[in-house]
């Protein structure tokens, strides 16, 4: 918690957890790796966060089906496979299901932390009474969106790779919601806001999940500091006069609750609203910490 000298303003930083997996768990971490279920399979991963050391006994990290060898290069690195493993399987959450796999970039196509997004981007969707139009910028494999489409609101999903959005239009199929009014764009998030801009087209929500580094499908180079404040500005453009919720999300990055909640209350000063700020956690299910992941700040309505 922090309190403004200048004006006593107090300003609450949360620890945001998502606890309503079934198919996911936090097994242990320590000395700069995590040990996780993914449905019925468990792998060890670099987490650079996990500075304290493992609680789980060795048999524990051994007994794995995939360890992934970091190299130099971020990012970088190749899966070692101890048990079999299937090119992909299914996961839940609550009624969604999508695909899960091990991928070169030591991801398996979904970020457990976030459902605590997802849970409250679908109330607040729900909650409003009225059609709701949602943007989803770097989408990734899409189940923010499908939990958006889920709610009932009419979705644009964009991502920079062909790759993801075809895997995220794979995870709608098998959500069963083939039906949903969902738009899948394959192109650079700042070039699409701001032709969305020119365009008159609005939305009542955003979720914004950037990466520390990138490239567009032309070649467009993202780098989170220099870029973000143009695609918030470009964002504020494409609001409906009544919007509903901005959330943005930001690993990787040396940014704080406290820098996103400036830029949000910046980007979103001439609206009335609430912004909570924080981080997202997982708690360990083999000692009593967490394990923090990301910074995020949210803005909802309060009319």
């Amino acid at each position: 918690m922090f309190v403004f000298k200048d004006t006593g303003e107090i300003l609450k930083l949360e620890l945001l957890r998502s606890d309503n997996w079934q198919d996911y768990e936090l097994l242990d971490s320590g000395d700069g790796q995590k040990l996780e279920r993914f449905g019925p399979y468990k792998f060890s991963r670099p987490e650079a966060q996990a500075i304290w050391k493992k609680k789980a006994p060795a048999s524990a990290w051994n007994d794995v089906h995939g360890v992934f060898q970091p190299t130099r290069e971020e990012s970088g690195g190749h899966w070692n496979f101890k048990k079999p493993v299937p090119e992909k399987w299914v996961m839940t959450y609550g009624d969604l299901k999508f695909w899960v796999m091990p991928t070169p970039g030591r991801h398996l196509g979904v970020f457990p932390e976030v459902a605590s997004h997802w849970d409250w981007c679908g109330n607040l969707i729900r909650g409003a009474k009225r059609p709701i139009k949602v943007l989803n910028l770097f989408g990734y494999t899409g189940i923010a969106s499908l939990a958006a489409a889920k709610a009932g609101a009419q979705v644009t999903h964009l991502d920079a790779s062909k790759k993801s959005v075809t895997w995220a239009r794979d995870n709608q199929l098998l959500s069963g919601l083939e039906a949903a009014p969902i738009r899948w764009i394959v192109d650079d998030a700042v070039a699409f806001v701001e032709r969305e801009a020119r365009r008159g087209a609005q939305y009542d929500g955003i979720i914004l999940d950037p990466p520390k580094f990138g490239r567009g499908p032309k070649g467009e180079v993202w780098e989170v500091y220099e870029n973000l404040p143009t695609l918030l500005g470009a964002c504020r453009s494409i609001l409906t006069q009544d919007p509903l919720f901005i959330a943005l999300t930001m690993y990787a990055v040396r940014a704080s609750g406290v820098h996103l909640y400036y830029s949000m209350e910046e980007m979103m000063s001439s609206f009335k609203g609430n912004i909570d700020v924080g981080e997202l956690v997982t708690a360990d299910k083999s000692a009593d910490r967490l394990l923090s992941h990301a910074v995020y700040a949210r803005w909802s309505s309060n009319l």
